[in-house]
């Protein structure tokens, strides 16, 4: 069995905000959005899509007047390898806009028989919360949480539950949340 090195960055925000994560070859693209969720903290609660080249990946089931959209359980990321492709996007939410970079990092060789679990290895910086309203709504976010004297520091701070550290990382909390998904 193999595996890939992927390294996940949420595009458009600085300081950046990453998580590099450990999957076998074999996985398709929906294993891999579910780890892309519990990776970033996301609820899971918008659509979402892989593009690969000029190739839309997503949940045709869900999502079925999108023409040409290919299923998401039906391609493996050996298959994203195949296509010569180094790094395709994944987009979360469609109304806020996530995009996500991921770059295939050099594959691992594991034994013959070798088992393991999919695993964050490292990342950086805390993901914006559901329904935030897309970059500049985190932009607001970020400054009204910083600033006690903004105008909607006291709602946002209620709305958030009271905390919310944009520097936080917490690998065990990510790893956790990957061995519940599986």
């Amino acid at each position: 069995m193999s595996s890939v090195l992927l390294r996940i960055e949420l595009m458009g925000i600085e300081p950046l905000i990453w998580r590099r994560v450990r999957v076998p070859v074999r996985w398709t693209l929906k294993r891999l959005h579910g780890l892309i969720q519990s990776a970033f903290g996301w609820e899971n609660r918008h659509l979402h899509d892989f593009r690969i080249g000029d190739v839309s990946i997503g949940m045709p089931d869900i999502d079925d007047d999108r023409p040409g959209l290919q299923d998401e359980g039906e391609w493996t990321i050996a298959e994203v390898q195949k296509s010569g492709e180094t790094e395709f996007l994944y987009v979360y939410d469609f109304g806020d806009w996530w995009q996500h970079r991921i770059v295939i990092e050099p594959e691992q060789r594991t034994g013959a028989g070798a088992r393991f679990a999919p695993i964050c290895l490292a990342g950086e910086n805390a993901a914006p919360p559901e329904d935030v309203g897309g970059l500049p709504g985190y932009e607001e976010f970020r400054a009204a949480l910083a600033d006690p004297n903004h105008e909607r520091h006291e709602e946002l701070l209620t709305w958030i539950g009271g905390v919310f550290d944009p520097k936080a990382f917490d690998l065990n909390r990510v790893n956790r949340s990957l061995r519940r998904r599986r």
